[in-house]
């Protein structure tokens, strides 16, 4: 049976990656100063300019948060689409 439920366990491991990754509540009131998701840096980073905006900063700083989620979803895609796929026939 576990063969058979190789897709649904690599959909599962990439959505629980996702909601880890952008876990924003939890970091930023557990996290500490050193210890900051990149969520919370991110936040951080955006709400913290006065003037100026920079917004090819802040562009620069969402793209390498997004980053590993992206990989993730890159290197596993195939098995993410039949695991998607598994759960939608009928029959």
């Amino acid at each position: 049976m576990l063969p058979l439920s190789l897709p649904i366990l690599g959909v599962a491991m990439i959505l629980q990656f996702t909601y880890i990754w952008n876990d924003f509540l939890l970091g930023l009131t557990f996290g500490g100063r050193s210890g900051q998701p990149m969520t919370v840096a991110l936040n951080n980073l955006v709400g913290s300019q006065f003037g100026e905006k920079e917004y090819n900063v802040d562009m620069a700083a969402t793209m390498l948060t997004a980053l590993p989620t992206l990989a993730v979803y890159l290197l596993s895609g195939r098995l993410f689409v039949r695991g998607i796929a598994a759960g939608a026939v009928k029959g």
